[in-house]
Protein backbone atom coordinates (compact mmCIF):
# COMPACT_ATOMS: atom_id res chain seq x y z
CA UNK A 1 0.00 0.00 0.00
CA UNK A 2 1.02 3.51 -0.31
CA UNK A 3 0.13 7.07 1.84
CA UNK A 4 -1.59 9.97 1.05
CA UNK A 5 -0.51 12.95 1.82
CA UNK A 6 -1.97 15.48 3.94
CA UNK A 7 -3.19 18.84 2.13
CA UNK A 8 -2.31 22.21 2.08
CA UNK A 9 -4.54 25.22 0.62
CA UNK A 10 -3.28 25.25 -2.38
CA UNK A 11 -4.73 23.58 -5.71
CA UNK A 12 -2.44 20.30 -5.63
CA UNK A 13 -2.88 17.28 -2.86
CA UNK A 14 0.82 16.08 -3.30
CA UNK A 15 3.91 17.66 -1.47
CA UNK A 16 6.95 15.86 0.06
CA UNK A 17 7.21 13.18 1.61
CA UNK A 18 7.92 13.20 6.13
CA UNK A 19 9.99 9.77 7.24
CA UNK A 20 7.14 9.38 9.23
CA UNK A 21 5.02 9.30 6.78
CA UNK A 22 6.79 7.37 4.43
CA UNK A 23 7.10 4.56 7.43
CA UNK A 24 3.53 4.86 7.21
CA UNK A 25 3.36 3.46 3.51
CA UNK A 26 6.16 1.09 3.54
CA UNK A 27 4.20 -0.81 6.89
CA UNK A 28 1.15 -0.65 5.39
CA UNK A 29 2.91 -1.98 2.03
CA UNK A 30 4.45 -5.14 3.75
CA UNK A 31 1.06 -5.84 4.94
CA UNK A 32 -0.49 -5.86 1.70
CA UNK A 33 2.35 -8.36 1.04
CA UNK A 34 1.85 -10.31 3.20
CA UNK A 35 -2.04 -10.80 3.39
CA UNK A 36 -0.55 -11.56 -0.79
CA UNK A 37 1.56 -14.10 0.66
CA UNK A 38 -1.32 -15.94 2.73
CA UNK A 39 -3.91 -15.85 -0.32
CA UNK A 40 -1.68 -16.77 -3.10
CA UNK A 41 -1.76 -20.40 -4.48
CA UNK A 42 0.38 -23.12 -6.14
CA UNK A 43 3.29 -21.62 -9.41
CA UNK A 44 0.45 -23.26 -11.45
CA UNK A 45 -2.94 -23.31 -10.15
CA UNK A 46 -5.95 -24.72 -11.44
CA UNK A 47 -7.84 -23.40 -15.13
CA UNK A 48 -10.64 -22.68 -13.72
CA UNK A 49 -9.45 -19.29 -12.24
CA UNK A 50 -9.22 -18.03 -15.73
CA UNK A 51 -11.53 -14.99 -16.30
CA UNK A 52 -14.13 -14.98 -19.04
CA UNK A 53 -16.46 -11.76 -18.37
CA UNK A 54 -19.81 -11.92 -17.93
CA UNK A 55 -20.67 -9.03 -20.54
CA UNK A 56 -17.51 -9.34 -23.05
CA UNK A 57 -16.14 -6.42 -24.36
CA UNK A 58 -14.64 -6.30 -28.03
CA UNK A 59 -11.55 -5.05 -28.57
CA UNK A 60 -11.43 -1.96 -30.50
CA UNK A 61 -7.68 -2.37 -31.71
CA UNK A 62 -7.54 -2.43 -35.18
CA UNK A 63 -6.99 -5.92 -36.80
CA UNK A 64 -4.04 -4.20 -38.80
CA UNK A 65 -2.15 -3.32 -35.57
CA UNK A 66 -2.99 -6.66 -34.16
CA UNK A 67 -1.02 -8.36 -37.25
CA UNK A 68 1.33 -5.95 -37.13
CA UNK A 69 2.66 -6.77 -33.28
CA UNK A 70 1.60 -10.38 -33.53
CA UNK A 71 1.54 -13.60 -35.36
CA UNK A 72 -1.99 -14.01 -35.56
CA UNK A 73 -5.04 -15.23 -32.96
CA UNK A 74 -3.58 -16.39 -29.36
CA UNK A 75 -2.31 -19.46 -29.53
CA UNK A 76 -1.58 -22.63 -27.07
CA UNK A 77 2.06 -21.26 -26.31
CA UNK A 78 2.83 -17.59 -26.06
CA UNK A 79 5.94 -17.91 -27.79
CA UNK A 80 4.02 -19.01 -31.05
CA UNK A 81 2.59 -15.67 -31.56
CA UNK A 82 5.77 -13.39 -30.99
CA UNK A 83 6.82 -11.64 -34.22
CA UNK A 84 10.85 -11.89 -34.49
CA UNK A 85 10.92 -8.27 -35.22
CA UNK A 86 8.33 -7.44 -31.85
CA UNK A 87 10.24 -6.79 -28.28
CA UNK A 88 7.74 -6.81 -25.65
CA UNK A 89 7.49 -6.35 -22.07
CA UNK A 90 4.99 -7.54 -18.98
CA UNK A 91 4.97 -7.77 -15.63
CA UNK A 92 2.76 -9.00 -12.17
CA UNK A 93 -0.19 -8.24 -10.15
CA UNK A 94 0.18 -9.50 -6.59
CA UNK A 95 -0.64 -6.67 -4.27
CA UNK A 96 -4.49 -5.61 -4.73
CA UNK A 97 -6.62 -3.90 -7.32
CA UNK A 98 -5.10 -0.10 -6.83
CA UNK A 99 -1.28 -0.94 -6.11
CA UNK A 100 -1.40 -3.39 -9.30
CA UNK A 101 -2.85 -0.07 -11.25
CA UNK A 102 0.03 1.59 -10.00
CA UNK A 103 2.50 -1.56 -10.90
CA UNK A 104 0.60 -1.16 -14.79
CA UNK A 105 1.08 2.08 -14.68
CA UNK A 106 4.62 1.63 -14.11
CA UNK A 107 5.33 -0.93 -16.80
CA UNK A 108 3.59 0.79 -19.18
CA UNK A 109 5.95 3.93 -18.25
CA UNK A 110 8.83 1.57 -18.75
CA UNK A 111 7.50 0.18 -21.91
CA UNK A 112 7.82 3.81 -23.32
CA UNK A 113 11.61 4.29 -22.05
CA UNK A 114 12.44 0.77 -23.38
CA UNK A 115 10.50 1.07 -26.52
CA UNK A 116 8.80 -2.17 -26.06
CA UNK A 117 5.58 -3.07 -26.30
CA UNK A 118 3.34 -3.84 -22.90
CA UNK A 119 1.18 -7.31 -22.52
CA UNK A 120 -1.05 -6.19 -19.93
CA UNK A 121 -2.05 -8.76 -17.46
CA UNK A 122 -5.02 -9.20 -16.26
CA UNK A 123 -6.32 -8.21 -12.18
CA UNK A 124 -5.94 -11.00 -9.68
CA UNK A 125 -8.99 -10.93 -6.59
CA UNK A 126 -6.45 -10.48 -3.36
CA UNK A 127 -8.61 -7.65 -1.93
CA UNK A 128 -12.01 -8.22 -3.84
CA UNK A 129 -12.45 -12.02 -2.76
CA UNK A 130 -11.87 -10.75 1.06
CA UNK A 131 -15.10 -8.11 0.92
CA UNK A 132 -17.19 -10.06 -1.27
CA UNK A 133 -16.93 -13.54 0.80
CA UNK A 134 -17.74 -15.36 -2.65
CA UNK A 135 -14.95 -17.12 -5.60
CA UNK A 136 -14.23 -13.80 -7.74
CA UNK A 137 -12.40 -14.67 -11.01
CA UNK A 138 -9.46 -12.64 -12.25
CA UNK A 139 -10.75 -9.95 -14.60
CA UNK A 140 -9.28 -8.56 -17.90
CA UNK A 141 -7.29 -5.17 -18.00
CA UNK A 142 -9.47 -3.90 -21.10
CA UNK A 143 -13.12 -4.48 -19.36
CA UNK A 144 -12.21 -2.21 -16.84
CA UNK A 145 -10.20 0.67 -18.89
CA UNK A 146 -10.37 1.73 -22.39
CA UNK A 147 -6.92 0.21 -23.93
CA UNK A 148 -7.66 1.72 -27.36
CA UNK A 149 -7.98 5.48 -26.36
CA UNK A 150 -5.13 4.89 -23.86
CA UNK A 151 -3.05 3.40 -26.81
CA UNK A 152 -3.71 6.68 -29.27
CA UNK A 153 -3.15 9.03 -26.25
CA UNK A 154 0.51 7.35 -25.91
CA UNK A 155 1.02 7.24 -29.56
CA UNK A 156 1.87 3.64 -28.49
CA UNK A 157 0.47 -0.11 -29.17
CA UNK A 158 -0.58 -1.94 -26.23
CA UNK A 159 -0.98 -5.90 -25.93
CA UNK A 160 -3.15 -8.10 -23.14
CA UNK A 161 -2.36 -11.17 -22.45
CA UNK A 162 -5.29 -12.93 -23.67
CA UNK A 163 -4.58 -11.31 -27.44
CA UNK A 164 -1.02 -13.56 -27.56
CA UNK A 165 -1.96 -16.41 -25.39
CA UNK A 166 -5.19 -18.71 -25.70
CA UNK A 167 -7.22 -18.11 -22.43
CA UNK A 168 -8.26 -21.70 -22.51
CA UNK A 169 -4.43 -23.24 -23.52
CA UNK A 170 -3.07 -25.56 -20.77
CA UNK A 171 0.20 -25.45 -22.28
CA UNK A 172 2.80 -24.65 -19.42
CA UNK A 173 5.38 -22.26 -21.16
CA UNK A 174 9.08 -21.96 -19.64
CA UNK A 175 10.17 -18.30 -18.96
CA UNK A 176 13.01 -16.54 -17.57
CA UNK A 177 12.35 -13.49 -15.59
CA UNK A 178 13.90 -10.69 -13.58
CA UNK A 179 12.89 -10.65 -9.89
CA UNK A 180 13.02 -6.89 -8.84
CA UNK A 181 11.84 -8.07 -5.43
CA UNK A 182 14.55 -10.22 -4.71
CA UNK A 183 16.84 -7.54 -6.31
CA UNK A 184 16.04 -4.32 -4.03
CA UNK A 185 16.39 -6.93 -0.59
CA UNK A 186 18.54 -9.40 0.85
CA UNK A 187 15.40 -10.03 2.92
CA UNK A 188 13.27 -10.95 0.08
CA UNK A 189 13.99 -15.01 -0.69
CA UNK A 190 11.50 -15.43 -3.17
CA UNK A 191 10.14 -12.83 -6.00
CA UNK A 192 6.90 -11.27 -5.31
CA UNK A 193 4.19 -13.52 -5.14
CA UNK A 194 1.51 -13.60 -7.80
CA UNK A 195 -1.21 -15.97 -8.97
CA UNK A 196 -0.80 -14.33 -12.72
CA UNK A 197 1.85 -17.05 -13.96
CA UNK A 198 -0.10 -19.51 -12.45
CA UNK A 199 -3.06 -18.99 -14.61
CA UNK A 200 -1.56 -18.27 -17.90
CA UNK A 201 0.30 -22.21 -16.85
CA UNK A 202 4.36 -20.09 -17.49
CA UNK A 203 6.92 -21.71 -15.50
CA UNK A 204 9.17 -19.21 -14.65
CA UNK A 205 12.91 -19.14 -13.73
CA UNK A 206 13.64 -16.24 -12.06
CA UNK A 207 17.33 -14.23 -11.71
CA UNK A 208 17.73 -11.64 -9.18
CA UNK A 209 19.47 -8.68 -10.85
CA UNK A 210 22.58 -6.46 -9.58
CA UNK A 211 21.95 -3.97 -6.31
CA UNK A 212 22.25 -1.25 -9.54
CA UNK A 213 18.58 -1.55 -9.52
CA UNK A 214 18.06 -0.16 -6.34
CA UNK A 215 16.46 3.64 -6.15
CA UNK A 216 19.30 4.49 -3.63
CA UNK A 217 21.34 1.64 -1.56
CA UNK A 218 19.63 2.43 1.77
CA UNK A 219 16.48 1.84 0.42
CA UNK A 220 15.11 -1.87 0.97
CA UNK A 221 12.05 -1.71 -1.16
CA UNK A 222 12.24 0.47 -4.03
CA UNK A 223 14.12 0.14 -7.90
CA UNK A 224 14.74 2.97 -10.32
CA UNK A 225 13.19 2.97 -13.77
CA UNK A 226 16.63 3.57 -15.21
CA UNK A 227 18.07 0.65 -13.49
CA UNK A 228 15.27 -1.45 -15.10
CA UNK A 229 15.69 -0.03 -18.56
CA UNK A 230 19.15 -0.61 -18.33
CA UNK A 231 18.49 -4.52 -18.18
CA UNK A 232 16.23 -4.99 -21.31
CA UNK A 233 19.50 -3.40 -23.44
CA UNK A 234 21.93 -6.41 -24.40
CA UNK A 235 25.15 -5.17 -22.88
CA UNK A 236 23.64 -4.65 -19.59
CA UNK A 237 21.71 -7.61 -19.53
CA UNK A 238 24.60 -9.81 -19.69
CA UNK A 239 26.64 -7.70 -17.10
CA UNK A 240 23.77 -8.29 -14.70
CA UNK A 241 23.45 -12.38 -15.25
CA UNK A 242 23.61 -14.37 -12.21
CA UNK A 243 22.67 -17.85 -11.91
CA UNK A 244 18.80 -18.34 -12.26
CA UNK A 245 16.49 -20.28 -9.94
CA UNK A 246 15.18 -23.55 -11.39
CA UNK A 247 11.49 -22.96 -12.53
CA UNK A 248 8.53 -24.71 -10.51
CA UNK A 249 7.23 -27.42 -13.04
CA UNK A 250 10.16 -28.29 -15.65
CA UNK A 251 13.07 -27.45 -13.54
CA UNK A 252 14.58 -25.08 -16.04
CA UNK A 253 17.09 -22.64 -15.35
CA UNK A 254 16.20 -20.10 -17.63
CA UNK A 255 18.02 -16.54 -17.96
CA UNK A 256 15.38 -13.84 -18.57
CA UNK A 257 13.84 -13.75 -21.77
CA UNK A 258 15.12 -11.15 -24.01
CA UNK A 259 12.29 -10.95 -26.48
CA UNK A 260 9.70 -11.21 -23.61
CA UNK A 261 11.32 -8.99 -20.82
CA UNK A 262 9.55 -9.91 -17.66
CA UNK A 263 9.60 -8.36 -14.31
CA UNK A 264 7.70 -10.34 -11.00
CA UNK A 265 6.00 -6.59 -9.90
CA UNK A 266 6.14 -2.80 -10.65
CA UNK A 267 4.63 -1.07 -8.22
CA UNK A 268 7.99 -0.01 -6.14
CA UNK A 269 9.69 1.44 -8.98
CA UNK A 270 10.60 5.40 -8.94
CA UNK A 271 13.02 7.78 -10.96
CA UNK A 272 13.80 10.00 -7.92
CA UNK A 273 12.13 9.46 -4.61
CA UNK A 274 10.25 6.36 -2.87
CA UNK A 275 6.57 5.99 -3.48
CA UNK A 276 6.96 8.92 -6.20
CA UNK A 277 3.18 7.93 -7.62
CA UNK A 278 1.93 10.23 -4.90
CA UNK A 279 4.11 13.25 -6.14
CA UNK A 280 3.49 15.95 -8.65
CA UNK A 281 5.87 14.44 -10.49
CA UNK A 282 4.86 10.78 -10.56
CA UNK A 283 6.09 10.02 -14.17
CA UNK A 284 3.68 7.01 -13.95
CA UNK A 285 0.77 9.17 -13.47
CA UNK A 286 2.02 12.39 -15.92
CA UNK A 287 2.52 10.40 -18.84
CA UNK A 288 0.21 7.62 -18.31
CA UNK A 289 -2.06 7.32 -16.04
CA UNK A 290 -4.03 10.30 -16.45
CA UNK A 291 -4.59 8.96 -20.05
CA UNK A 292 -5.99 5.80 -18.59
CA UNK A 293 -9.96 6.31 -18.75
CA UNK A 294 -12.66 4.24 -18.05
CA UNK A 295 -13.82 1.47 -20.71
CA UNK A 296 -16.96 3.23 -22.29
CA UNK A 297 -19.22 0.96 -20.82
CA UNK A 298 -17.88 1.03 -17.11
CA UNK A 299 -19.17 4.96 -17.53
CA UNK A 300 -22.03 4.43 -18.94
CA UNK A 301 -23.10 1.98 -15.92
CA UNK A 302 -21.41 4.54 -13.07
CA UNK A 303 -23.59 7.28 -14.67
CA UNK A 304 -26.95 4.66 -14.39
CA UNK A 305 -25.68 3.87 -10.79
CA UNK A 306 -25.44 7.90 -10.22
CA UNK A 307 -28.74 8.29 -11.84
CA UNK A 308 -30.00 6.04 -9.10
CA UNK A 309 -28.51 7.13 -6.42
CA UNK A 310 -29.85 10.60 -6.77
CA UNK A 311 -33.28 9.50 -7.67
CA UNK A 312 -33.14 10.85 -11.67
CA UNK A 313 -35.05 10.12 -14.38
CA UNK A 314 -32.72 8.04 -17.21
CA UNK A 315 -30.97 10.46 -19.39
CA UNK A 316 -31.43 13.33 -17.17
CA UNK A 317 -28.15 15.42 -16.46
CA UNK A 318 -26.55 14.38 -13.33
CA UNK A 319 -25.37 17.18 -10.72
CA UNK A 320 -22.04 18.24 -10.02
CA UNK A 321 -21.03 16.04 -6.42
CA UNK A 322 -18.50 15.69 -4.28
CA UNK A 323 -17.34 12.03 -3.56
CA UNK A 324 -16.21 10.60 -0.50
CA UNK A 325 -14.02 7.66 0.61
CA UNK A 326 -13.75 6.57 3.62
CA UNK A 327 -11.46 3.54 4.52
CA UNK A 328 -11.38 1.84 7.19
CA UNK A 329 -11.12 -2.07 6.76
CA UNK A 330 -8.11 -3.61 7.34
CA UNK A 331 -6.20 -0.01 8.43
CA UNK A 332 -7.82 -0.77 12.03
CA UNK A 333 -4.85 -3.30 12.29
CA UNK A 334 -2.90 -0.43 11.95
CA UNK A 335 -4.89 1.44 14.90
CA UNK A 336 -2.66 1.51 18.64
CA UNK A 337 -5.90 2.75 20.39
CA UNK A 338 -9.68 1.72 19.91
CA UNK A 339 -11.03 2.50 16.50
CA UNK A 340 -12.90 5.50 17.50
CA UNK A 341 -10.69 7.01 18.44
CA UNK A 342 -8.19 6.04 15.66
CA UNK A 343 -10.27 6.72 12.28
CA UNK A 344 -11.41 9.67 11.96
CA UNK A 345 -15.34 10.52 12.50
CA UNK A 346 -17.21 11.53 9.82
CA UNK A 347 -17.33 15.17 11.39
CA UNK A 348 -13.99 15.88 10.44
CA UNK A 349 -14.83 14.64 6.31
CA UNK A 350 -18.00 17.12 6.47
CA UNK A 351 -15.57 19.44 7.42
CA UNK A 352 -13.59 19.07 4.27
CA UNK A 353 -16.31 18.34 2.12
CA UNK A 354 -17.00 22.01 3.29
CA UNK A 355 -13.73 23.18 2.50
CA UNK A 356 -14.33 21.43 -0.99
CA UNK A 357 -17.66 23.32 -1.47
CA UNK A 358 -16.33 26.72 -0.44
CA UNK A 359 -13.00 26.47 -2.73
CA UNK A 360 -15.43 25.55 -5.62
CA UNK A 361 -17.65 28.59 -5.26
CA UNK A 362 -14.83 30.45 -5.06
CA UNK A 363 -13.15 29.49 -8.27
CA UNK A 364 -15.55 27.90 -10.07
CA UNK A 365 -18.40 29.86 -9.31
CA UNK A 366 -20.15 25.98 -9.11
CA UNK A 367 -22.34 25.56 -6.02
CA UNK A 368 -22.41 21.22 -5.19
CA UNK A 369 -24.93 20.41 -2.56
CA UNK A 370 -24.26 16.48 -3.83
CA UNK A 371 -22.38 14.41 -1.96
CA UNK A 372 -21.87 10.66 -2.04
CA UNK A 373 -20.24 8.70 -0.04
CA UNK A 374 -17.76 5.22 -0.75
CA UNK A 375 -16.57 3.11 1.97
CA UNK A 376 -15.19 -0.37 3.17
CA UNK A 377 -17.40 -0.09 6.18
CA UNK A 378 -20.13 -2.19 7.08
CA UNK A 379 -21.61 -0.78 10.33
CA UNK A 380 -24.96 0.11 10.11
CA UNK A 381 -24.41 2.98 12.52
CA UNK A 382 -21.72 4.90 10.23
CA UNK A 383 -23.90 4.80 7.41
CA UNK A 384 -26.96 5.75 9.58
CA UNK A 385 -24.64 8.74 9.99
CA UNK A 386 -23.78 9.67 6.53
CA UNK A 387 -27.26 9.62 5.67
CA UNK A 388 -27.73 11.83 8.83
CA UNK A 389 -25.62 14.33 6.82
CA UNK A 390 -27.92 14.49 3.60
CA UNK A 391 -25.41 12.13 1.61
CA UNK A 392 -25.74 9.31 -0.71
CA UNK A 393 -24.65 5.91 -0.47
CA UNK A 394 -24.34 3.89 -3.90
CA UNK A 395 -27.00 0.67 -3.35
CA UNK A 396 -24.82 -2.20 -3.97
CA UNK A 397 -27.27 -4.76 -3.03
CA UNK A 398 -28.12 -6.08 -7.04
CA UNK A 399 -24.30 -5.16 -7.94
CA UNK A 400 -22.70 -8.66 -7.33
CA UNK A 401 -25.43 -10.44 -9.08
CA UNK A 402 -25.66 -8.67 -12.44
CA UNK A 403 -22.22 -8.18 -12.91
CA UNK A 404 -19.85 -9.69 -10.80
CA UNK A 405 -17.78 -9.57 -7.55
CA UNK A 406 -15.51 -7.04 -9.13
CA UNK A 407 -18.45 -4.12 -9.84
CA UNK A 408 -18.76 -2.60 -6.47
CA UNK A 409 -15.01 -1.35 -6.67
CA UNK A 410 -15.31 -0.45 -10.06
CA UNK A 411 -17.94 0.92 -10.31
CA UNK A 412 -17.04 2.97 -6.78
CA UNK A 413 -13.96 3.91 -8.45
CA UNK A 414 -15.50 5.51 -11.56
CA UNK A 415 -17.94 7.39 -9.01
CA UNK A 416 -15.19 8.80 -7.57
CA UNK A 417 -13.31 9.86 -10.44
CA UNK A 418 -16.44 11.39 -11.45
CA UNK A 419 -16.86 14.39 -9.07
CA UNK A 420 -15.94 18.03 -9.30
CA UNK A 421 -14.64 17.62 -5.76
CA UNK A 422 -13.05 14.52 -3.85
CA UNK A 423 -12.49 13.90 -0.12
CA UNK A 424 -10.08 10.74 0.60
CA UNK A 425 -8.36 9.05 3.33
CA UNK A 426 -4.85 9.49 4.39
CA UNK A 427 -2.82 6.20 3.24
CA UNK A 428 -5.36 4.82 0.86
CA UNK A 429 -3.89 4.12 -2.70
CA UNK A 430 -7.63 4.28 -3.97
CA UNK A 431 -8.14 7.68 -2.43
CA UNK A 432 -4.40 8.75 -4.12
CA UNK A 433 -6.04 7.93 -7.82
CA UNK A 434 -9.18 9.13 -7.17
CA UNK A 435 -7.72 12.58 -6.26
CA UNK A 436 -5.32 12.22 -9.16
CA UNK A 437 -8.30 11.33 -11.53
CA UNK A 438 -10.35 14.36 -9.92
CA UNK A 439 -7.81 16.96 -10.04
CA UNK A 440 -6.92 15.74 -14.19
CA UNK A 441 -9.90 14.72 -15.62
CA UNK A 442 -12.57 17.45 -13.86
CA UNK A 443 -9.97 20.48 -12.87
CA UNK A 444 -11.78 19.42 -9.24
CA UNK A 445 -10.60 20.28 -5.70
CA UNK A 446 -9.23 17.39 -3.43
CA UNK A 447 -8.64 17.06 0.66
CA UNK A 448 -7.66 14.48 2.40
CA UNK A 449 -8.68 13.48 6.17
CA UNK A 450 -5.76 12.14 8.08
CA UNK A 451 -6.61 9.93 10.67
CA UNK A 452 -4.37 7.67 13.89
CA UNK A 453 -5.40 9.65 16.64
CA UNK A 454 -7.98 11.94 18.13
CA UNK A 455 -7.90 15.41 16.26
CA UNK A 456 -5.52 13.96 13.71
CA UNK A 457 -6.96 16.29 11.01
CA UNK A 458 -7.27 19.02 13.31
CA UNK A 459 -5.56 22.24 11.14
Amino acid sequence: MSILLPLRSSPSFLRRPSPRVLFAALFLGFVGYYAGRVSSVDPLCPHHDVFVPKAEISSNTPPQVVRDLLNGPPTDAFRDNLRDDVQYITSWPGTGYTNDLIGYMNLIYLAILTERVPVLPFFTPAQVRHTTNKTVPPIDFGVMFDVPRLSKALGKPILEWWQVKDRNSTTVDPLGCWSIWKGVSTRNKNPHPSRAPGILHLDISWTTPPPSVKLSQEDQHHAKFAGLMALTFPDMRRKSLRTPTPSPRLKLSLPPDEQLTCFDHMYWVSNFSPHEYMTEYSTGWRLVGKHLHWNPRIEALSRDYLRQTFDLRENEDIPPYIAVHVRHGDFGTWCTRPREECFAPLSTYARRVDEVKSELLTKKNLSVQHVIVTSDETESKFWDEVRGLGWYQVDHSETIERFGGWYPLILDAAIQSGGMGMVGTRVSTVSLIAAHRVEAWQGGVVRIVNWGKPGADDH
